[in-house]
């Protein structure tokens, strides 16, 4: 099971930061590929960033690189995504996922190799 917390308000001036992080019980995600993703109002649920479980590759959409950052704290079991720069149009709810399957590591952004999902945190971010 996931618990998705906003590290911050959740909502957030155009040009700001804020952190989300996700939480596992039950199981620990340090070898399990994560993703983070998000669906806005009237959008498909897309991937912004994962990482590998088994040696902390990255990566990420395009509309997330050079802004958003994916880590994880094994010790605390808990996959965090820093995001900076903000936009209008990042705002979305946002979730995080898992799986132990062993894929190549830039698919962990695909939301169909994920098995276990979060509840997801709302961002919303001001023009």
């Amino acid at each position: 099971m996931f618990s998705c917390r906003r590290l911050g308000g959740g909502l957030v001036q155009a040009g700001g930061s804020l952190t989300i992080a996700c939480a596992a019980s039950g199981f620990t995600l340090d070898s399990y590929g994560i993703g983070w993703f998000r669906q806005a109002q009237g959008k498909e649920r897309e991937g912004v960033a994962c990482i590998s479980g088994s040696d902390g590759s990255t990566a990420y959409a395009e509309s997330a690189k050079g802004r958003f950052t994916i880590s994880r704290d094994n010790a605390k079991n808990t996959v965090y995504l820093r995001m900076n720069a903000l936009k209008p149009e990042d705002t979305a709810y946002y979730y995080c996922a898992a799986t132990a399957s062993i894929v190549y590591y830039t698919d962990y952004i695909y939301p169909e190799v994920m098995d276990y999902w979060g509840k997801g945190t709302q961002v919303t971010v001001s023009s």
